[in-house]
C-alpha cells in the first residue's frame, strides 16, 4: 500500500507506512520510523524514471530536487539523532498529531 500510494500520491512513509506498521503490525513507533525510510528508497528509485520517461513534459524538476535532497539529508540526520532521545509514548502522540494536522489543513483548503 506504501508502494501504490507513494506512486501515485508522492506520499508513503511517513503517512502510510508508519501507521500501518505501528497499528496493523504493532512495530514500535521508533522502529516503524527507522523502516520506513528504507523503504522509500526502492519506491522513489522505481517511480523518477516512469515519471521522468513519461509522454509529453517529464514531470521530475532535478533543479528543485537537488534542493530538496541536500534539505533531506541535513533534516533527516538531525531527525534520526533526535528521534532516539523521544520517549515512545511522545513520538506516537507526535506523529499522530501532525498526521491530524494535515488532514484538517486538507480538509479545509482542498
Amino acid at each position: 500500500m506504501g508502494g501504490l500510494l507513494g506512486g501515485l500520491l508522492g506520499v508513503g512513509g511517513g503517512f502510510v507506512m508508519v501507521p500501518l506498521q505501528v497499528l496493523w503490525a504493532r512495530v514500535p513507533q521508533h522502529k516503524a520510523n527507522a523502516t520506513s525510510l528504507v523503504a522509500v528508497i526502492p519506491i522513489a528509485i522505481t517511480a523518477v524514471p516512469i515519471y521522468y520517461f513519461r509522454k509529453g513534459t517529464p514531470q521530475v524538476d532535478f533543479h528543485m530536487a537537488l534542493f530538496l535532497v541536500i534539505g533531506s539529508v541535513v533534516g533527516a540526520y538531525f531527525g534520526a539523532r533526535l528521534l532516539n532521545r523521544i520517549p515512545e509514548r511522545e513520538l506516537k502522540a507526535s506523529v499522530a498529531g501532525i498526521l491530524l494536522l494535515i488532514g484538517l489543513k486538507e480538509l479545509v483548503f482542498p
